[in-house]
């Protein structure tokens, strides 16, 4: 079956999402290839489709087992043989993929990279034949990435050894990330590489200087009550107190974090995956796995790292493409502990300057001037018109010139050797008495107390800025020193201008606008709908999204279809789940359904299915012949569909599958019906 007919029948979509189709074909021809898709883009189908129009196994390396176990639900579901081998196997489970191997029915193999490091591995993927590897989040193999991983470098040696091609998929690589994927899986020979951009345009963008930030974070969740979501915290003991703040506050909310039992992870995850409406307070160690498509928020109560880590975090957000939305919450205190966790690291001084660029670049998105969105795509290397669907779009930043306050910081610096942080020159600048400042003798430079109608706070946020416009970075050597970029000349020397926010000096601002997933006239459907898949979810003990996810659920509430022919149309509705889930949902929306045969069910959505009413509607017009006196005569409906989908042209081809008793009764008719094609 070719890959668009499989996307159909099996994964229920009439089209490829854009950029989808031609990674496919090349996954499908053999080409090793690079894909870097947005989180939401549809990157699993680009190593799933091709596996199921490929002879043989296809390999898939991913990160954690939660991940892996819901893939392996979802296309079980579909009616996909698939498998996984992971610790988290019940003995029974790995029992089934061993029989499937061994029977040749699997068609993908789920596997973490640390079981690569188990003896017999190689040749056991040898003898199930396996003929593909994809990769889930390449950028796991990268020093530069956001979440290396050692037992990744294992793969290119497997590549080599099995002599297959290897599709390597992730959602966020720079440039420098996207060369040592290349160098580790690839050896240095450049793959087809699809880069498909990093635009997730139905989530909305916020940034919001923390003022109360508990309150902050209970105002975003109250006004978005009943919603799945997502709160990350800087550190352990914050998630259990946020956690409990939102309980009281009437929500359903787990906290979330590394140092917890196993046990206790393990349902915090099947809970969100499972429940609606539940909320996760979490460190970073929460969120790669899971692979829930309706979550509708995320917010950041701190800062994340670099734009590496906050792109993957609220990439979370609103995988089915319906609205999404965000909060990050960032202040002095965020920026110094980032600053500490970078200087106080490992990585040689060449990687801890890049990450403070890294945390530099993230700042300028916090203090951006116009629609974020263009600042996050520019990062990455994309340009985009402003977004309309971001808290700078929705109300533009107060800005001024701020060209001379800025060359009084960079000459606050530059007279000071570049040896100080922001903290000594804010000093300097307005004015503050201290030891140091005494010590030093800087009392008696010429910008001491220049800037002392600029509060304290004020400089702050300038500095703030200034960092995020990477005009000056930390420098590891110097114990964080502020130092300046090539970037910062031209603006010392007088002949560049700078702009700041004003508003960034001031309160903080209120949170984004709340965004409806449908109507109000379609909402109770939608909330029918949901309760309906919970109560399916919640029989078949899986997450409530592999029964459908929130996008097909919004279209049912808007389309409201009334047959299955109907029903088959709607995104994500393939053909197991037809027949699966069709009749219910159809009850739901419409109070009822009529009855349909299992066979005429079957080709629910398609052209055959309205040539087989016309052949049955032709067939009860002749039943008792042309001049209704003979005798009566019928075809099953299992002949119907073979004429349906064969389509024969000649009556020589239609006696083949009818017999030459009902060809003569219904034959004519029924090459009538056939030519008209419907």
């Amino acid at each position: 079956m070719t890959a668009a007919t499989l996307l159909r029948d099996v994964f229920g979509f009439d089209a490829f999402r854009p950029g989808q189709e031609e990674i496919v074909d090349a996954v499908v021809a053999g080409q090793n290839c690079l894909a870097i898709m947005p989180t939401g883009g549809g990157k699993s189908l680009c190593f799933q489709l091709p596996a199921l129009v490929r002879d043989g196994v296809t390999v898939v390396i991913s990160p954690l087992i939660a991940l892996m176990r819901d893939q392996v639900r979802g296309l079980k579901e579909a009616g996909v043989e698939a498998g996984a081998l992971t610790s988290g196997n019940l003995p029974e489970e790995t029992e089934a993929v061993w029989d499937a191997i061994a029977g040749g029915s699997l068609k993908l193999l789920y596997m973490a990279p640390e079981r690569l490091a188990a003896a017999g591995v190689t040749a056991m993927l040898r003898r199930a034949k396996v003929t593909l590897i994809a990769v889930d989040e390449a950028h796991c193999v990268s020093q530069w990435g956001h979440d290396f991983r050692p037992d990744y470098l294992r793969i290119g040696e497997l590549r080599r050894t099995l002599g297959v091609p290897l599709a390597a998929f992730t959602a966020t690589a720079d440039a420098e990330t996207r060369d040592e994927i290349v160098e580790k899986l690839f050896d240095g020979v450049p793959p087809s590489v699809f880069l498909r951009g990093f635009d997730r345009p139905n989530i909305h963008l916020a940034f919001a200087v923390k003022d109360s930030p508990r309150d902050q974070i209970l105002r975003f969740a109250g006004a978005r009550k009943g919603q799945s979501g997502i709160v990350y915290c800087g550190t352990r003991s914050r998630t259990e107190v946020l956690a409990q703040a939102l309980r009281e506050a009437g929500h359903v909310a787990l906290h979330y974090h590394g140092g917890m039992e196993a046990g206790d992870r393990r349902i915090a995850e099947t809970r969100f995956s499972r429940e609606d409406g539940l909320i996760v307070v979490a460190t970073v160690a929460f969120g790669m796995g899971i692979d829930k498509p309706d979550i509708r928020w995320v917010a950041h109560s701190d800062l994340p790292k670099s734009i590496e880590s906050y792109y993957q975090e609220i990439g979370r957000a609103g995988r089915d493409g319906a609205p999404a939305e965000t909060l990050t919450l960032f202040g002095p205190d965020d920026i110094r502990y980032r600053r500490q966790q970078i200087d106080e690291g490992a990585a040689p001084a060449e990687r801890r300057v890049a990450d403070h660029g890294r945390l530099n670049a993230l700042l300028g998105l916090a203090e951006a001037l116009s629609c974020r969105r263009r600042t996050l795509l520019g990062y990455f290397g994309e340009e985009s018109r402003p977004c309309g669907n971001c808290d700078l779009c929705d109300r533009p930043p107060e800005v001024f010139d701020a060209t001379t306050l800025v060359r009084m910081a960079l000459s606050a610096a530059l007279r000071t050797e570049e040896w100080f942080g922001a903290g000594h020159l804010t000093d300097i600048l307005t004015g503050k008495m201290t030891e140091k400042v005494r010590a030093r003798g800087h009392d008696k430079l010429p910008t001491f107390a220049v800037g002392k109608d600029w509060s304290e706070r004020q400089w702050q946020a300038i500095f703030r800025q200034i960092m995020g416009l990477d005009l000056m970075r930390p420098d590891p050597e110097r114990h964080g020193a502020l130092r300046m970029t090539e970037k910062a000349r031209p603006v010392l020397r007088g002949e560049a201008q700078v702009t700041l926010r004003s508003d960034a000096l001031k309160a903080a601002k209120a949170g984004p606008k709340v965004q409806a997933l449908v109507s109000e006239e379609d909402a109770p459907l939608l909330s029918a709908l949901k309760a309906k898949r919970r109560e399916l979810a919640e029989a078949a003990q899986v997450p409530a999204y592999i029964i459908f996810a929130d996008r097909t659920l919004i279209e049912m509430a808007e389309a409201r279809p009334a047959t299955l022919d109907a029903f088959a149309k709607i995104g994500g509705v393939g053909a197991k789940k037809l027949e699966s889930y069709g009749r219910i949902f159809l009850a739901v929306i419409n109070g009822g359904t009529e009855e349909v045969h299992p066979t005429r069910r079957k080709l629910a959505g398609r052209d055959e299915g309205a040539i087989y009413d016309r052949l049955l509607a032709v067939q009860a017009d002749l039943a008792r012949g042309e001049d209704g006196a003979g005798k009566t005569m019928s075809c099953s409906a299992s002949l119907l569909a073979k004429v349906a989908q064969a389509k024969p042209t000649d009556l020589g081809g239609l006696t083949r599958i009818l017999g030459e008793r009902h060809a003569e009764r219904f034959g004519d008719a029924f090459l009538g019906v056939l030519r008209d094609g419907a």
